[in-house]
């Protein structure tokens, strides 16, 4: 586990779970966290919240990686999947399909951070091979997410942190592979 803290007053924890090692996120103000993506070990999970107060859980996308104790924090918090029951965390939804369909960007505004989860990696992005994936999708996805300002932090599913402007640069090239 490693810590980030970043934005105005917002904490972030990254917590790699799982057989695929899996960023699961938690996204602490104000005594209140959000979980991005609670991929397996619901117990290091727990431990790492402690006595927040836990208002919503957030996916990325629907991989076995991703999920792995989604139902265990909706049942622990009695929460609903993507429903955030207060707005001390304000931040939009970006459709960005490509690795897989239903793949979600969030991004925080106020903290100018971004939640990737397999569309995007530092120096890389998703496979667009895998059910319900596609290049055609993830470079619309690309195009879509090239608007937002340089400046903005990127957290990934899986690995080490970036900014935005950092992975525009490769852009270029995802769309002559594509």
């Amino acid at each position: 586990m490693w810590y980030i803290y970043i934005g105005v007053n917002m904490k972030i924890k990254c917590i790699v779970v799982g057989n695929l090692a899996e960023n699961c996120y938690i996204l602490e103000k104000k005594g209140k966290a959000l979980i991005i993506d609670p991929g397996a070990e619901f117990s290091k999970i727990l431990k790492e919240l402690g006595n927040l107060e836990v208002i919503g859980v957030l996916v990325t996308h629907h991989h076995f990686d991703h999920i792995g104790a989604l139902k265990d924090v909706l049942e622990k918090y009695s929460l609903e999947e993507n429903i955030v029951k207060d707005d001390d965390f304000k931040y939009e939804v970006i459709a960005t399909p490509g690795h897989t369909k239903d793949s979600k960007t969030y991004y925080f505004d106020e903290d100018k951070v971004m939640f990737t989860g397999d569309f995007l990696f530092k120096e890389s992005f998703g496979r667009v091979d895998l059910p319900t994936g596609s290049g055609v999708d993830m470079l619309s996805s690309l195009n879509k997410i090239s608007k937002y300002p340089d400046n903005i932090a990127i957290y990934p599913g899986h690995g080490a942190s970036s900014t935005l402007g950092n992975e525009k640069k490769y852009f270029l090239y995802y769309k002559q592979i594509l």
